[in-house]
């Protein structure tokens, strides 16, 4: 079985983004901040976007620019 932080770089790695809902409903992922946290740790390249809805209510949406190795 896969940990949230596979399943979701796996997500990234296809070109999709993935914001917190997206996040609870295909991977039952409630902190999709702390898991972003940890890929970007391990080097990888993830760009955050804010979103604001019809309803003025704001999220994040992340995105993978490249994988890298930090400097």
């Amino acid at each position: 079985m896969r940990s949230q932080n596979e399943k979701i770089l796996m997500h990234l790695l296809k070109g999709k983004k993935i914001n917190p809902m997206t996040a609870l409903s295909k991977y039952g992922c409630f902190r999709l901040a702390s898991r972003i946290n940890d890929l970007r740790s391990q080097g990888h390249y993830i760009e955050t976007k804010m979103i604001a809805n019809s309803d003025g209510n704001r999220f994040a949406e992340y995105y993978l620019l490249e994988k890298a190795s930090k400097r």
